[in-house]
């Protein structure tokens, strides 16, 4: 298909979240237009001023927005950070019914003045509400994907790069499943360079004990609630990393990313969104079939399949 040109990203949401992924794509020219939409018209219209007096320093782009819907209109991405926030103690799941309500009135709207937009799921639990997207739309699973375990897959190869005294991006590790307490590490296919994991050695380090390796797994789960009961929600690494995910729809780079999407006949799950590694490309996201895992890993696979499962009739009733 090919990069698209002049492109037009709308993020849904002037919190936190979507105010930093907006300010995200701003500095590094991940699009043409950039515009920011909310209920919430004076919130919304003070981002967009805000934003809008650094456009001096960042380059083409510029941010426009609303509390209109309209302002959406013809939009190439639309990214989807409204909702209610996670609170310190409270997990993902227990955002669901809230939160999914909101996704189901909000995504027909959305399409209706966007009809040939890919949809990025960013509100929480954003597994649960990628297939509830995908549902009250009908659209195919590729054009409605979840930003899924992108960040929680960065944290790794940052935890692991510390220790490991290497570069990150030479390190080749994945998070998957669900964004949220089942997620897990592929540390099957992990490598740091073309080297496996558990065989790296170099100076001043003597290799990974597996202890380790399940420790910095914890770490990682567990980093968004760390940082949420110090100040409240995370925002930065998010709104990078979705960034770096709406770069690779609008470029076309058939980029392989762990973004989120309703599986068919993928390991014998279907019906349910989960982050696998896929090729992100200017037509969506497609899960990678030939994507190893281990007997421990399809197990856990299956696990994080089911919870997301449960969540999802039960907020669909």
């Amino acid at each position: 298909m090919g990069a698209i040109e002049n492109a037009k990203v709308t993020v849904v949401g002037a919190g936190a979240v979507g105010s930093s992924t907006a300010y995200a794509m701003l500095i590094r020219k991940a699009a043409r237009h950039v515009v920011l939409y909310d209920i919430a018209r004076p919130k919304v219209e003070a981002e967009v001023l805000d934003l809008a007096h650094g456009t001096n320093f960042t380059g083409s782009s510029t941010i426009t927005g609303g509390a209109d819907i309209a302002v959406t209109a013809g939009s190439h991405v639309v990214v989807i950070t409204a909702g209610a926030k996670q609170d310190p103690g409270q997990t993902r799941m227990d955002l669901a019914a809230t939160n999914a309500k909101i996704i189901a009135g909000m995504m027909p709207q959305l399409l209706e003045v966007s009809p040939d937009a890919i949809f990025v799921i960013v509100t929480n639990p954003c597994d649960v509400l990628a297939v509830v997207a995908q549902q009250v739309t009908g659209l195919p699973a590729e054009r409605v994907l979840a930003s899924g375990t992108v960040l929680d897959t960065s944290r790794l190869r940052v935890r692991l790069a510390e220790e490991a005294k290497v570069a990150t991006r030479s390190v080749h590790a994945h998070i998957v499943g669900e964004h949220g307490d089942t997620e897990f590490p592929l540390w099957s296919s992990a490598t740091i360079g073309p080297v496996p994991l558990l065989d790296w050695r170099a100076k001043d380090f003597e290799g990974f004990r597996q202890e380790q390796l399940d420790a910095i797994a914890v770490e990682v789960r567990d980093a968004a609630y760390k940082v949420i009961q110090g100040k409240g929600a995370t925002n930065y690494g998010i709104g990078l990393s979705v960034t770096r995910i709406v770069e690779a729809i609008l470029n076309d780079e058939h980029a392989v990313l762990p973004v989120s999407t309703v599986l068919s006949e993928f390991h014998g799950i279907d019906g349910v969104a989960l982050s696998v590694p896929s090729i992100v490309n200017a037509t969506g996201a497609y899960p990678i079939r030939e994507t190893h895992f281990d007997e421990r890993e399809l197990e856990l696979l299956r696990t994080s399949a089911g919870a997301i499962s449960l969540t999802a009739q039960s907020v669909m009733r």
